[in-house]
């Protein structure tokens, strides 16, 4: 799609230099008061970047063409033409989320931007696995967090295991969400390969009301609302809601969510200031991962995905989310080029699971017992750590629950100055996190379609437990020079300081020692940008950044006390914290205003990575530093438009890999790891196609193409299906997942200025794909448990995978006014 010129929304200054555009709220009209109170009233009923993307202002808007600006920072600052910034940005506004375009923010990003993926882990549209250049930003605890992302300058990664609850993201109000590479200092902790910021609408630029209601397969029902009003006086005010409700393609997948945003404030000639609250609840289903196919002598034997797609391997998997946020935010011009931000917020926010699982005593026993017991009731074939009796008093099943509660206050100043040759941009933040967990386990049993329930006779036992704060302290100074009429040198440096104390508890009840660690770490980033002529910008750049661990990987990195994921913390020995250095090179090209091609090429080298490590002769692991692994890639998008047709592309390859030696912990697995050995669930290559066209005024239809390559699963990154065992070759299998190609179709047609209705088809050919795998061990080959006390039980090496949705249709309409 071309950039189309369009008037600076309000806030916008103008700046005398053509490198920067800075925010300054104007004074504008408002008619919709008793429509917004009508608005927040019915929310209730039912249930970052500040300024990081703009347009330059501009008197004739059908003469000027657009001007991307991001933000140095995820605060408020001067921002900078995205053509001179040594890396690259990706950008999505609000407008583009909602209607035919996409089912949530994942979906969209997914199918449109270059180096991301999605992995459906848990098989929910808002639990996903998203990934950028081999880094993610995941709502599974104990998956090591290398993105770092905001909402409106706050840092939303949760401080226990820095997870993303993509479900409590407002996108209904969102006005726009960046996707910026490298290991980017000025963003913070966690930017190791890149940053989302995202930011959210007012009244000022979102006046009126929005209906947006659509319902579609798997009875998915949805409702985004907002409404903004704005008056002569500089007052505003503007809320959204979200509405989410689904059975599921799934068995047993039922999912809903609601969450609403406010936002009221005041914007004057030289100041202006706001106040924001963002609630929301969920309770969502993620049924993870079921056994494809098992080995077997001579090959392997289909199981329970093959012949159910929808099936799920044990349930209840749920998890109920809840946050509540409230911000302030204000920003003071001393002239027309120096400005000073501060926002405060505090963010609770509480996480409660159920999860029926297989019992990891039984699942052991059933693996070591495999060749049953002689009449006296000896293990047959060796010793399995228990008889035939204590065998048979096993409870197959275990329902675990964990409780999580978390709150962060924070606080941030900063500081723009723009001068003849430079954009300059200081801040400081300062946050403070604490947070209690606590995990218990019950014995249960299995119902004939493998769902858990718990023992009533058996207590609901502490199994595991935490209480800590974490402090970060943060101070970061960014620069664009302006060194000749065509070459802009950006750098920019920030200082970290992080202090982590916990105090874990174990079963019994009974605390540990406190413990606390400090963190110190200065990252800089120097990049150059060169216009050539005829379009062509080059540019190239180095940055550092660092990642400090997290409680749930403090507390689960002793050799000596090791636990199961996502469980147990057992003890919180030192880690060191993850330090990545970036270097990127690319060109930017727009020989005119309809066409535009972008590409990259990246290395990220990660030093003292957390992996999640096997503990010596046990199924049980343990975090520990490994010393390197690498990211490296390229990234090409390209948009042209052709009269009536707009067309897009984005490519990436993507080499992913263990640069040191090591023996890694993958499910039931032991990978010994060599240097050069690819990383498991990310593909190498993938492919995004997709075409709007718009044949008669007021209809777009719209085809988007998604191919992605195979990926190695996790537990066979040695080319192994099993540990190799003393005396017997190794059991070679490539159980990699295989690539994909997905169809997804869309038109939208605006009957009337205020009313609009669309549909939406994804997966068109109703593909059968995996997008993840991993082996582990299948208690139900074919579909029976495995009873070893009984007869001679074969708990077989399985291949589970992570299914890709079915063919799904959506209708919607739109209303405005």
């Amino acid at each position: 799609m071309p950039a189309i010129p369009r008037p600076a929304p309000p806030g916008q200054r103008p700046s005398r230099s053509p490198r920067a555009v800075a925010a300054r709220p104007p004074r504008r009209a408002s008619t919709h008061a008793a429509l917004l109170s009508a608005l927040v009233t019915l929310l209730c009923q039912r249930a970052a970047v500040a300024q990081q993307d703009t347009v330059a202002p501009n008197q004739d808007s059908t003469l000027l063409p657009e001007v991307l600006v991001v933000a140095a920072a995820p605060l408020p600052g001067i921002g900078v033409a995205s053509d001179l910034v040594p890396y690259t940005v990706q950008t999505v506004r609000g407008s583009e989320l909602g209607g035919a375009r996409a089912g949530n923010l994942a979906d969209y990003l997914n199918r449109h931007l270059a180096g991301v993926n999605v992995n459906d882990i848990q098989g929910s549209p808002f639990q996903t696995d998203i990934t950028y250049r081999g880094f993610r930003a995941s709502s599974i605890p104990g998956v090591p967090q290398g993105l770092s992302v905001y909402l409106d300058g706050i840092r939303v990664n949760e401080p226990f295991g820095d997870v993303v609850s993509w479900d409590m993201i407002p996108e209904a109000a969102l006005a726009s969400a960046s996707l910026v590479s490298s290991a980017n200092p000025a963003y913070g902790l966690n930017t190791l390969g890149g940053a989302l910021a995202m930011t959210t609408r007012s009244g000022l630029d979102s006046p009126g009301f929005t209906a947006d209601l659509s319902y579609g397969s798997h009875a998915r029902r949805r409702a985004d609302l907002s409404g903004g009003v704005r008056s002569d006086g500089g007052w505003h005010a503007f809320a959204a809601g979200t509405l989410f409700q689904e059975h599921g393609w799934r068995d047993h997948s039922e999912g809903r969510l609601g969450n609403v945003f406010a936002k009221a404030g005041y914007a004057g000639a030289s100041s202006s200031w706001d106040v924001s609250v963002l609630h929301g609840r969920s309770t969502l289903t993620g049924n993870g991962l079921v056994p494809s196919y098992r080995a077997a002598d001579g090959g392997t034997l289909p199981e329970l995905y093959q012949s159910n797609r929808r099936a799920v391997y044990t349930y209840p998997d749920q998890t109920r989310n809840q946050v509540t946020q409230a911000a302030l935010n204000a920003r003071h011009w001393f002239d027309d080029k120096t400005s000073a931000a501060a926002l405060a917020y505090v963010r609770n926010s509480r996480r409660d699971t159920a999860n029926g699982d297989v019992n990891p005593d039984y699942e052991a026993y059933a693996e070591d017992c495999e060749d049953g017991f002689d009449a006296d009731g000896s293990p047959r074939g060796g010793d399995c750590g228990m008889t035939r009796a204590e065998g048979a008093a096993l409870h197959p099943a275990v329902l675990n629950t964990s409780h999580m509660r978390q709150q962060t206050v924070g606080m941030a100043l900063s500081l723009a100055r723009e001068t003849e040759r430079h954009v300059l941009n200081a801040g400081l933040t300062l946050d403070r996190s604490r947070l209690t967990y606590s995990q218990y386990a019950q014995p249960a049993s299995f119902t004939d379609d493998r769902g858990v329930v718990a023992d009533p006779a058996e207590a609901n036992a502490l199994f595991s437990g935490v209480s800590g704060n974490a402090r970060t302290l943060g101070m970061y100074l960014s620069d664009t020079w302006t060194l000749t009429p065509s070459t802009f040198l950006t750098a920019s440096a920030r200082w970290n300081h992080v202090t982590v104390s916990n105090t874990l508890r174990n079963s019994d009840g009974s605390e540990q020692p406190r413990e606390s660690f400090t963190y110190r770490r200065l990252n800089p980033a120097l990049g150059l940008a060169q216009k050539l002529g005829s379009g062509v910008t080059v540019f190239g750049g180095y940055a550092q950044n660092n990642r400090v661990p997290t409680v749930l990987e403090l507390g689960c990195a002793d050799p000596e006390r090791p636990c199961r994921l996502p469980a147990g913390l057992q003890a919180d020995p030192y880690l060191k914290q993850v330090v990545s250095h970036s270097y990127e090179a690319g060109v930017r090209w727009q020989p005119r205003p309809h066409t535009e091609v972008t590409a990259s090429l990246y290395r990220i080298d990660n030093h003292d990575d957390i992996l999640f490590l096997r503990a010596p002769n046990t199924q049980l692991g343990y975090f520990a530093n490994f010393d390197r692994t690498r990211n490296q890639g390229l990234d090409l998008t390209a948009r042209h438009r052709l009269g009536a047709v707009t067309l897009r592309l984005a490519y990436s390859y993507l080499q992913a890999t263990y640069q040191s030696a090591g023996a890694l912990a993958a499910g039931e697995r032991t990978i010994d790891i060599r240097p050069g050995m690819r990383m498991a669930g990310l593909p190498r290559h993938t492919l995004k196609l997709g075409a709007d066209w718009q044949p008669v005024a007021g209809l777009v239809l719209g085809a988007d193409l998604v191919a992605v390559s195979g990926a190695v699963s996790s537990g066979n990154e040695d080319g192994l299906r099993s540990d190799p065992q003393a005396g017997a070759a190794p059991k070679t299998a490539d159980w990699s997942t295989p690539g994909y190609a997905t169809i997804n179709l869309r038109a939208a047609y605006q009957v009337s200025k205020r009313f609009e209705i669309y549909a939406r088809v994804a997966n068109l050919l109703d593909r059968r794909y995996e997008t993840y795998g991993q082996i582990a061990n299948d208690v139900f080959p074919g579909g029976s448990l495995v009873r070893p006390h009984v007869a001679p039980g074969d708990a077989a090496s399985a291949l589970f995978v992570a299914p890709g949705a079915p063919r799904s249709f959506w209708l919607g309409v739109v209303f405005r006014m």
